[in-house]
């Protein structure tokens, strides 16, 4: 009889200590997803910074080029018209040209938002699915809209 009651108290001390256990990964768990997440972000970061002003060195210099490209272009036909209708048509190209690269570049900035770690999310659907006692599988709930149970 005195085994039965002695074993009571140390399956609960047992079980105690797999609740703590469990709690304490889960806890790790979170932070390492996290960690992982703002690891992935801040290297999209740093990659899209050295690319931005690689970009903006690029078009500096392109500027001067093409001001010079311009300057030619309104020489050339002010010998067949007159320099201020030389000008204006050179610009008007000019302008237009602008536009559509505008639209371009907006179009482009559109669809590489927003920037998601997408490593990290997927680590913690997993993790989720694990957690429920679901074998992890390539279509999650969110392909349906509602969480399996």
């Amino acid at each position: 009889m005195t085994d039965r009651a002695t074993q009571a108290p140390a399956r609960d001390a047992a079980v105690g200590e797999l609740v703590g256990q469990m709690s304490e990964q889960i806890s790790r768990l979170v932070r390492d997803e996290l960690q992982l997440a703002q690891a992935e972000l801040k290297a999209k970061g740093t990659a899209a910074g050295i690319g931005v002003g690689l970009f903006g060195g690029a078009g500096i210099i392109a500027g001067y080029g093409l001001g010079v490209l311009i300057a030619a272009a309104v020489l050339g036909l002010a010998t067949v018209v007159d320099a201020w209708l030389a000008a204006l048509i050179v610009g008007v190209a000019v302008l237009a040209i602008a536009g559509i690269l505008a639209l371009g570049g907006k179009n482009k900035v559109a669809q590489a938002t927003p920037p998601v770690p997408a490593g990290a999310v997927e680590g913690v659907k997993r993790d989720v699915e694990a957690l429920k006692g679901h074998a992890p599988s390539d279509n999650t709930s969110a392909t349906t809209g509602r969480e399996q149970r």
